[in-house]
């Protein structure tokens, strides 16, 4: 994108946020938050990888 076509996209989102009622915004974060929530991973995996994600699944099986 050209650096002008740019500045107009931004200037049309934000102008598009704010004409949006507030508890309108409220609720779609809340909803973003949500959605984020139900897609974290597990701890072990986050911090640690595939490996001992697997150990644990492996002995939680037998």
């Amino acid at each position: 994108m050209a650096g002008n076509d740019y500045v107009k996209f931004m200037t049309e989102q934000v102008v598009k946020y704010l004409d949006q009622p507030r508890d309108e915004r409220k609720k779609q974060r809340q909803q973003k938050k949500e959605f984020k929530k139900q897609q974290k991973q597990p701890f072990l995996y986050r911090w640690f990888g595939v490996i001992p994600y697997a150990v644990i699944l492996l002995f939680k099986r037998k």
